[in-house]
């Protein structure tokens, strides 16, 4: 129960931090002056302060009321005035946005001890305690604005005096708490998934724990801030936040605990019912229409609208979540999830990721505690009405058909198609299947991420390309596990090593014709007695292969390109070997990479989450070489297992091969859109084509199509030049 104190009069607006908290040889002021180190206020004169009684407004202390410059009484009306005060310039002006012109000038508030900036339009705020508010922001009906002097604006740090349990954390990835995060302003996703992932190494724990209080201290005493030309209206609450410049909030229920970044280049808006509790919310954000986000972090350029719920969960820099509820999760970025009716939890979800109507990711009740975790690669899409079962990790870009998933999954075959076979009580593979089927989507996807990633700072380098090092690595082990599943089906013998099945499923699979009408089981996909049976394996198996050679061919044209010389490669890489990646955050990183920088961590030879930014920063920028000479390790390892060595004799051929490879991309491409146009179904709603191409476009005049066309010929001169050279 809240305890309603009395207090006197007179001390309102003062003792804001208790004298036990504030440091020898300071006041109360010490933070609030280093917050707005302004020097230009002065004094009322008397003439002032009997024109501002004229004008209806009073304080207890008129000399604790200061000015700048620039003032006119008739400027300030009906105000109440408690404690220090401070007024910037107020010009003979009014602030106009978006045809609410209000006059500048403080009218009918009552103001607690806070700061103001020039040129403020301050109308019938009912209440602003502790509060430094920027240049030029318009303040309009507002009923409380407060701030405690343990404000933490959504960082998950301790004040003087608090006790461990006020600690903020969000639990993410498993509703038991046992991943828990202290969250903090500029938190990256790559930061989250480091501290999320290594709970066995306690010193690694430690020491980000250390990094967070570092980073804040634990001093009492910060004023919530307003940058300049914020815009908020119609609101109902806010307290202890942080406000960036040019935010523009309207009726919004409550802000408590938050941090908004926000600047004039990338601009925050949050809208109408929204309560935020706990959370930071990262530039460019847009929040509306009934939102409600506890214990959050929203990184840059993401939305929630239309009643979404997030709840102790991280979402990536560019996602969009409308309607849903997201709880426990870490989103990596690039996620969209946008229906009334889908649910995750307790997830982590690698990014490019999209949730669609009636998924349920968060039935995790399947054990004797809410303890289950979902682990998601990139390219991550349950289908309609797909309820998964906790525990289930997915290689990147798995398509989820429609169906209850009763059992645990484990699928680490990429770019594959899960279904739910219930006439044949059987789990069906496709892997592969996004080449296949639907190669418009899977290319088309790429570039739309790219091409939505708007962070005007792109200093942490994202992957959105489909053929990446961590796509390329799931499919050499894929290559291995479908030839280690045609020998098991087809030769099953208990004597032979597992290097020696593989060598027998590979030479299996050199015929793709042998394997029609053969059943291949795949083992340990499901936590069933029933079988897991893989189709089209042999097109999986070539398309895997294919995929990772035209991989590897690009690279080598880049580089070949660039003046390099083949032979000076092959030394350059000479006793290398391909070598793991891990996605942190959207982020790849070489794994013997990674492994040493968090080793620095806990050497505190990097000691500051700014140095950890840093590093990825520098990874960033050499990602691309790193890049290519993982891709020229993965074609010199994939002619091997052909019995070829990349040679300059050689190059010409592999050109060739990836020439025709583009080509089949492009027909691809075409060929999965122009289903659309030759169905019957498809084309049964319109009166006739020349009705469906008003409706739909032309599928000549396809922008997407006509463009990887133009890219075609592009690449086709590229490989004509570089034959010539050889």
């Amino acid at each position: 129960m809240s305890i309603l104190k009395k207090k006197p009069l007179e001390r309102l607006g003062y003792g804001f931090i208790p004298d036990e908290f504030i440091p020898s040889g300071q006041d109360e002021y010490f933070l609030r002056f280093q917050q707005n180190p302004r020097t230009d206020y002065r004094d009322l004169t008397n003439t002032e302060i009997e024109q501002l009684i004229d004008n209806g407004n009073w304080s207890g202390d008129w000399s604790k009321v200061k000015v700048s410059a620039v003032f006119d009484p008739n400027q300030v009306q009906n105000c109440k005035f408690y404690g220090l005060v401070r007024i910037g310039n107020l010009s003979p002006n009014y602030l106009d946005y978006r045809n609410l012109q209000l006059p500048i000038g403080l009218y009918h508030s009552t103001i607690i001890s806070s700061d103001f900036g020039d040129d403020v339009a301050i109308h019938h705020v009912s209440y602003l305690s502790y509060f430094i508010v920027g240049n030029e922001v318009l303040l309009s009906q507002i009923k409380e604005m407060e701030t405690g002097s343990t404000a933490k604006f959504g960082n998950g740090v301790l004040r003087d005096g608090e006790e461990p349990e006020q600690r903020i954390q969000l639990e993410l990835c498993n509703e038991n708490g046992a991943r828990s995060v202290y969250p903090f302003d500029g938190m990256q996703a790559a930061d989250v998934y480091l501290w999320t992932r290594n709970r066995h190494d306690s010193l690694l724990q430690k020491r980000f724990e250390e990094l967070t209080d570092q980073k804040f201290g634990g001093q009492r005493g910060y004023y919530s801030q307003i940058g300049d030309r914020c815009v908020i209206k119609n609101t109902l609450t806010i307290k202890n936040v942080k406000i960036g410049t040019d935010a523009y909030i309207k009726g919004v229920s409550k802000l408590k605990n938050v941090t908004v970044n926000s600047s004039q280049e990338s601009y925050t808006q949050i809208g109408e019912g929204c309560e935020l509790v706990n959370g930071i919310i990262g530039y460019g954000c847009r929040i509306f229409y009934g939102v409600k986000a506890v214990r959050f972090i929203l990184a840059s350029y993401s939305q929630l609208k239309y009643g979404a719920r997030l709840i102790n969960s991280y979402l990536g820099d560019n996602s969009t979540i409308s309607c849903c509820e997201v709880l426990n999760s870490l989103i990596f970025p690039a996620h969209e999830q946008h229906h009334n009716n889908s649910f995750l939890c307790a997830a982590l979800v690698m990014g490019q990721s999209n949730m669609a109507a009636g998924a349920t990711v968060g039935s995790n009740h399947n054990s004797r505690a809410a303890d289950g975790e979902i682990i998601a690669g990139r390219g991550f899409w349950p289908g309609l009405c797909v309820s998964l079962k906790h525990n289930s990790r997915f290689a990147s870009y798995c398509l989820i058909v429609k169906g209850d998933f009763l059992h645990e999954l484990d699928i680490k075959l990429p770019f594959t198609l899960v279904s739910n076979d219930i006439q044949n009580d059987q789990l069906v593979l496709i892997p592969g299947y996004w080449f296949m089927y639907n190669m418009y989507a899977l290319v088309r996807n790429s570039n739309k991420y790219a091409a939505r990633d708007n962070r005007h700072f792109k200093n942490q380098y994202f992957e959105y390309d489909m053929l990446a090092p961590d796509t390329v690595n799931e499919m050499f082990a894929g290559m291995e596990l479908l030839a280690l599943s045609v020998a098991d089906s087809l030769n099953p013998v208990g004597d032979i090593d597992q290097a020696e099945r593989i060598l027998a499923g590979r030479s299996l699979l050199a015929n793709n014709g042998d394997l029609k009408d053969k059943t291949i089981f795949l083992k340990g996909a499901e936590n069933a007695r029933r079988p897991t049976v893989i189709q089209k394996v042999g097109e999986a198996y070539h398309l895997y292969r294919s995929f990772i050679k035209y991989y590897g061919v690009l690279h080598l044209m880049d580089a070949l390109e660039e003046g390099l010389v083949l032979e000076d490669i092959l030394i350059d890489l000479q006793g290398s070997q391909r070598t793991n990646w891990e996605n942190i955050g959207g982020q790849l990183i070489e794994s013997n990479t990674l492994r040493t920088f968090m080793d620095d961590i806990k050497t505190k030879k990097i000691d500051s989450w700014d140095s950890i930014h840093e590093f990825y920063h520098d990874k960033s920028k050499s990602y691309p070489s790193d890049k290519r000479r993982h891709a020229l390790l993965s074609l010199i390892e994939i002619l091997s297992l052909e019995s070829m060595v990349l040679s300059t004799d050689k190059i010409v051929s592999l050109l060739d091969q990836a020439l025709e490879h583009r080509i089949w991309i492009g027909e691809q491409i075409y060929k999965s859109r122009a289903k659309d146009y030759e169905n019957q179904f498809k084309n049964m709603v319109y009166a006739n084509d020349e009705e469906r191409d008003i409706v739909v476009g032309k599928l000549e005049e396809n922008s997407f199509i006509n463009q990887q066309q133009q890219e075609l010929e592009k690449f086709k001169i590229r490989v004509a030049n570089l034959k010539g050279q050889f």
